[in-house]
């Protein structure tokens, strides 16, 4: 099994973080992909890193969203490369 295209970073109690998830969840279903989702304040360097920007949302490894997740952009950078 490859790992998650998609990783999600937030924190308990947090309402955008919530809303991230469902879109993040969603996009994911419907493409076929997984996701992962890590709780910043479990690390302090991530805490650190992110501070008050949660959610952060990564794609392929690379910062793609912070605060909200963009469901046509989350889509979009998900879509098979055609070459």
């Amino acid at each position: 099994m490859s790992a998650a295209r998609v990783t999600l970073y937030s924190r308990a109690g947090c309402h955008l973080c919530e809303a991230a998830r469902e879109i993040v969840a969603r996009v994911c279903a419907d493409l076929g992909e997984s996701y992962d989702e890590v709780d910043v304040d479990a690390d302090g360097d991530l805490a650190d890193r992110f501070g008050d920007e949660v959610p952060v949302t990564f794609v392929d490894g690379r910062q793609h969203d912070f605060w909200r997740v963009d469901e046509a952009r989350l889509r979009a950078a998900l879509a098979p490369v055609v070459e």
